[in-house]
């Protein structure tokens, strides 16, 4: 039988001799490495693979990494594709470990990057149909395609995946047939994969707008700068996001190399006919999206020339952290138990039964739902009636100062209404939709999302606004399904550029979920009666009015209460400057 020792054991440091800064310590590492190496010798060399421990990898900048085994000679069928699908957690030199597990000719027609298939931990049964041939059954959670982008599944229909095995010339099993890609529970996959948001420009080049992608954590530089240079948006953000890659500019190499958090990004000869504010939006681009993989500075090459270009200030979508209500007598930021009033504006809102309100960036115009229920468009000089159709739901406005407004019947009948007070139609609205139950923009105008009825079940769907060059709306893009919902909501609202918030039953019980944008969920159980969601910019940030007027704020797990008469909760979107 062939010696397999672990990895740690085979990739043991041999000759490496300690700093003088490090002699302290030179006995203590003396006795890991016997204790280690002795612990080798009694290893079993026999038995199902499996992935390996996570380990620290320098390349991965500090991250934990998996180093699975390769195949064990003399493994059964069953164990080569136990084995196969847990080495699906090493991408290292493009899931080399994985290729192990197949033969030759069917290793050259696998590609381990076509889709990551992550399912519910725990939900997997692996059935031998025949001794070579073995079904593997996962209850799927998402999906994460070839450019990095995460889709819900829509429901919690179990997969069936076919493995086919054969005997090789070497008397050895090897994976003839698999399933493109890869395989991992949800906890595995968020620790082989990282989050990374890739930053586009709005149409007017005023504010950056994430794209989030899901790229292995090793080679995070590398994936975000090929997408975001080579790539361009997600298919449901084409037209509502602008970038300053051009073809000219594309990547001369497929590789980011960096050094004390410094990343060269090489590009090609074109990139030097670029003016001075087409580099500069790009080099704004490649700083915003490659800090998030911990690159302090981005420097764009042409045959190892740096470009000239400096990052630009662009408008943050931050909002103030004091929560914007109005109470019997004021309206405003409430701190310290009083309200502090936006000049014109608060007076102005204060002459209106206003039920929902939601204020621009510059907080110089609300977009109201009175009592009545019709939509106004609110400033200093005060209130104009927009829209007066049955059945509306809380408008919302946009960057551009666009109200936005649907009934709860009509999905196809998404209206904007301009600072003009033109009626614009949204081309197809939410086709597809038999009722919306709630409709916000994000904060930086080029998204829409909206809890709909679809056929018999709720969903979370989210579209780019498209606009013409005047930046008037004129309809929404390619509908994405964040999240598949068990009931209806009472209340929506953008927390931050790249996530959602919405109140909902779970079991009867109350929950605030928060979804992230090309992300996974997470909820907390809240207090009942939720009318309305205020979200931060920080963590804590949310506010929650119930129907008694009662307003809260999160306090670990639970919630505190923190105001009491509350007519309206405001929406905030954004601050000014």
């Amino acid at each position: 039988m062939t010696d397999r020792r672990s990895t740690a054991c085979r990739d043991m440091p041999e000759g490496r001799t300690a700093g003088r800064g490090a002699r302290a310590a030179a006995a203590a590492v003396a006795l890991v490495l016997a204790l280690v190496l002795s612990a080798c010798a009694g290893l079993p060399t026999s038995g199902p693979v499996n992935a390996g421990q996570p380990i620290a990898e320098d390349e991965a900048g500090g991250d934990l990494v998996f180093l699975p085994d390769a195949p064990a000679k003399d493994a059964t069928p069953q164990q080569i594709v136990e084995g196969f699908i847990a080495a699906g957690s090493g991408p290292r030199d493009n899931w080399a470990i994985a290729h192990l597990y197949l033969a030759p000719a069917f290793s050259e027609e696998w590609d381990p990057r076509a889709v990551v298939t992550v399912y519910d931990p725990g939900e997997r049964r692996l059935a031998e149909i025949t001794p070579d041939q073995f079904v593997l059954t996962v209850t799927p959670t998402a999906f994460v395609d070839s450019t990095g982008e995460m889709s819900a599944t829509g429901d919690s229909s179990q997969l069936d995946m076919s493995f086919a095995l054969a005997q090789q010339a070497d008397g050895q099993w090897r994976i003839t047939q698999a399933p493109q890609g890869i395989i991992l529970d949800q906890n595995r996959f968020k620790t082989v994969f990282g989050s990374y948001s890739l930053q586009f420009f709005d149409p007017t080049w005023t504010y950056l707008v994430p794209d989030e992608r899901w790229f292995p954590r090793q080679y995070a530089a590398t994936r975000i700068a090929a997408e975001l240079v080579n790539g361009g948006p997600s298919p449901w953000l084409l037209g509502a996001v602008a970038t300053a890659f051009t073809d000219v500019a594309r990547l001369a190499t497929l590789s980011v190399p960096q050094k004390l958090g410094v990343a060269a990004v090489s590009l090609q000869d074109g990139a030097r006919s670029l003016d001075r504010t087409v580099l500069d939006r790009m080099q704004t681009q490649l700083e915003a999206s490659l800090a998030q993989a911990r690159i302090d500075q981005v420097d764009m090459l042409v045959n190892e020339q740096v470009l000239p270009a400096e990052a630009l200030t662009v408008r943050q979508t931050r909002v103030d952290t004091n929560p914007l209500v109005r109470t019997a007598d004021d309206f405003g930021f409430l701190s310290g138990g009083t309200v502090e009033e936006i000049p014109g504006l608060s007076q102005a809102l204060l002459q209106v039964s206003a039920t929902d309100i939601e204020v621009d960036t510059d907080r110089s115009l609300a977009a109201v739902r009175d009592s009545s229920g019709a939509v106004l468009r609110v400033d200093a000089e005060g209130a104009d009636r927009v829209d007066e159709r049955p059945g509306l739901l809380p408008p919302s406005v946009d960057a551009s100062g666009y109200v936005w407004s649907v009934p709860q019947s009509t999905p196809g009948g998404v209206y904007a209404y301009g600072p003009d007070g033109a009626q614009i139609a949204i081309a197809g609205g939410w086709a597809g939709a038999s009722q919306v139950l709630a409709q916000r923009v994000s904060r930086d105008g080029t998204r829409l999302a909206a809890v709909v009825r679809d056929g018999d079940r709720f969903a979370l769907w989210v579209s780019g606004i498209v606009r013409d060059r005047s930046g008037a709306p004129t309809g929404l893009g390619e509908k994405r399904v964040l999240a598949v919902l068990g009931a209806g909501v009472t209340a929506l609202t953008w927390t931050g550029s790249t996530s959602l918030a919405f109140a909902t039953t779970v079991q009867g019980d109350p929950y605030l979920v928060t979804q992230e944008v090309g992300g996974f969920s997470s909820s907390q159980r809240v207090v009942p009666g939720v009318t309305a969601i205020a979200g931060g910019t920080q963590s804590g940030g949310v506010r929650v009015r119930d129907g008694a007027g009662e307003l809260y704020a999160p306090r670990g797990s639970n919630w505190q209460q923190f105001a009491s008469g509350i007519v309206v909760l405001a929406v905030q979107q954004g601050s000014p400057g």
